[in-house]
């Protein structure tokens, strides 16, 4: 028989030490782990869809207003109104500007945008905005994160099916449950020399996306010219870009305005023109546009502001707003003296003009009238977007609310 072994009294003092040092161990990862810094309140219910618009209001009353620094426009997830600042991602009811759900860490935002109804939220670190975080628009539950390697001064870029996030040196493309579906440029780490690239020694200065693809100005060593190159968001092979057409442009300081399946336009502020290529990388058309002679303002990569609506892309050129068919991209109508992009509601376009919105037929352009909005001394950017009957724009670091 053998006999039962006996602890001693060090085996029990190596035990206990052996668990005080694991759960130090613990203790010291919660400690130093983004959980410990990371705060979040959900919606006790969801917040409430608003039926679409019906018709359009003579008249407009401010109801609240909210920080977003993190934002350029009024970012909208789901039924929710999201705004970011400091480190503080926030969703709002509408009408009220309610706080309904809550997330916030000990880092300052990147940028907020939206997509899937979700807002995403990117947080910058040491070295870049690498910490991504989505949450549920109607009550703010935690989705999929995910770690990025894209420089500070990022964007969020929606297409409806993908998330680009932008940068200088480098930036990727996401699906709805976060995981990366392409990364072009060098990353810091990176695994495969010159990351697959057929030109390396690039920065990044123009993005858009549109029906599924990317297209990206990029500005390389010993080119005589800005390079266009529009890319598949998702291809077939994640560590492989897939260009769909690459050209050398007639100039410098060029921006992307869209992208669709079969064209791409670009200015060149150079010339102060709005050119159309297709897919075979051929010019098709030009067309001259007024500019306001900014180059990137407060901006590491450009993104020229645009919005969706009413069958067409509305961007404006810091003078005017040039409403584009969503196929062909060729302008369709301009507002000439327009503070930013417009929205729709009931089938009309909400244009910013000083003093309030214009209001244009969506096919036309007509004008069909206008609405008041006292803004104060401010002369724009004005970006706009509409939640229902509620409007919204965004000034500087504010988003306004209107009804």
């Amino acid at each position: 028989m053998v006999r039962p072994e006996r602890r001693t009294r060090t085996d029990i003092v190596v035990a206990l030490l052996l668990t005080a040092a694991v759960l130090l161990g613990a203790g010291t990862l919660w400690w130093f782990s983004s959980a410990r810094a990371t705060d979040l309140v959900t919606a006790t219910d969801p917040v409430e869809r608003i039926p679409r618009a019906e018709s359009v209001p003579r008249e407009l009353e401010p109801i609240w207003r909210a920080p977003s620094a993190a934002t350029t426009h009024p970012v909208v997830a789901g039924p929710a109104v999201v705004t970011g600042d400091g480190g503080e991602v926030v969703g709002r009811d509408p009408k009220s500007g309610e706080i309904r759900w809550r997330y916030s860490r000990d880092l300052d935002l990147c940028t907020v945008g939206a997509e899937w109804g979700n807002a995403i939220a990117v947080y910058r670190t040491a070295h870049n905005c690498s910490a991504v975080t989505s949450l549920r628009g109607s009550d703010g539950t935690r989705g999929p994160q995910r770690n990025t390697d894209v420089g500070f001064g990022t964007r969020l870029l929606s297409d409806g099916s993908y998330v680009t996030a932008t940068g200088e040196r480098l930036f990727e493309t996401w699906r709805s449950d976060m995981v990366r579906t392409q990364q072009y440029g060098i990353p810091t780490d990176i695994k495969i020399p010159d990351n697959n690239l057929n030109r390396p020694n690039c920065d990044y200065s123009g993005t858009a996306v549109g029906d599924r693809r990317v297209a990206v100005i990029a500005e390389c060593r010993g080119a005589p010219a800005d390079r266009l190159t529009v890319l598949e968001a998702n291809p077939e092979d994640g560590e492989q870009p897939e260009e769909v057409m690459t050209t050398l442009l007639g100039g410098d300081r060029a921006g992307v305005v869209a992208v669709s399946r079969k064209r791409v336009a670009v200015v060149l502020r150079d010339s102060a023109e709005l050119v159309i290529y297709d897919m075979s990388a051929k010019q098709r058309e030009s067309y001259d546009v007024r500019l306001n002679g900014s180059e990137r303002p407060d901006q590491t990569v450009r993104v020229e502001p645009t919005s969706e609506g009413g069958g067409g892309i509305y961007w404006y050129t810091g003078r005017d707003t040039v409403a584009l068919d969503a196929g062909t991209l060729r302008p369709r109508w301009t507002v000439r003296d327009t503070l930013g992009t417009p929205d729709t509601m009931a089938g009309r376009q909400l244009v910013p003009v000083e003093g309030g919105l214009a209001l244009h037929d969506s096919a036309t352009g007509e004008r069909l009238g206008e609405i008041p909005i006292d803004r104060g001394e401010t002369t724009g950017p004005v970006r706009t977007e509409t939640v229902g009957d509620v409007v919204l724009e965004q000034r500087g670091d504010t988003v306004f609310a209107y009804r």
